[in-house]
């Protein structure tokens, strides 16, 4: 692993740790998160909001909705709440496969993202979210392609370049899923910067393709989206979070969950 870890280049999955209080960064991580702040000073309150949002969107799908599979991509270091411990607060028997492409995420998956006896099976996959053959393949070896899964991209997709495909990378693996299948999507937005900051966050250590709240709602082309429909992070379903709640400019990401017919 080590042969492989550069501490020398910024790497998403530490910043986000950075920017969360975490001790699993480096320099060059936490020299490119503050180069991010000063863009965009409320960048801590859009990841701890993600965080929220991920919570409250596994709590739906593993409680009303009784999803008890998930393939969390892109999941980065662990944090409190992860996929796996509130689904299966839930639903013990729920299974998760997680997908990174840090070999330090991978290190900490293997030694935090442990479950309780008697839960279900809790998986690691080292791989991009640009391969997606390679994660269907993967995830499964771990979950039932028969039954339904709820493929969460959180805090993902804003990392793949247009020329990448980031619609078509969704919908593969979208369309590899069944019928009752949901999509967990969050996505950072440029609607509320400047073209200059916009184009800075492209140009970057870690370039960040911000994108529109009508290229967001895209993803969900063909799908079930569930009430409010394609929001900011901090208003999804956000009663019971306390007051008051940030204002959309300040998480600036757009996010949704929908069914997959």
């Amino acid at each position: 692993m080590a042969s492989r870890l550069d501490t020398s280049v910024p790497h998403p999955a530490r910043r986000y740790n950075y920017w969360l209080g975490g001790k699993d960064n480096f320099a060059a991580d936490r020299e490119s998160g503050d180069a991010v702040v000063a863009l965009f000073p409320s960048i801590r309150t859009a990841v701890i909001e993600n965080r929220y949002f991920l919570r409250r969107a596994v709590t739906l799908l593993a409680g009303e909705l009784g999803i008890r599979q998930f393939l969390d991509i892109g999941t980065g270091l662990p944090s409190a709440d992860n996929t796996h411990e509130v689904a299966q607060r839930l639903a013990p028997e729920s299974s998760v496969v997680y997908v990174d492409n840090d070999p330090l995420v991978m290190v900490h998956a293997r030694a935090l993202l442990t479950v309780a006896p008697g839960a279900g099976p809790t998986s690691y996959i080292e791989a991009d979210v640009r391969s997606p053959e390679h994660i269907l393949q993967e995830a499964a070896k771990i979950l039932d392609f028969s039954r339904p899964i709820g493929l969460m991209l959180i805090a993902v997709l804003h990392f793949i370049a247009d020329e990448e495909d980031p619609h078509g990378i969704v919908s593969r693996l979208v369309s590899a899923l069944p019928s009752g299948s949901y999509l967990v999507l969050s996505h950072s937005t440029g609607d509320f910067l400047t073209p200059e900051a916009v184009h800075a966050f492209r140009t970057g250590a870690i370039p960040v393709y911000l994108r529109t709240h009508d290229d967001v709602a895209r993803f969900f082309d063909g799908l079930q989206v569930l009430d409010p429909g394609v929001v900011s992070i901090s208003n999804w379903r956000a009663e019971q979070e306390p007051e008051p709640r940030p204002d959309e400019s300040e998480t600036a990401t757009d996010c949704a969950v929908a069914r997959i017919p």
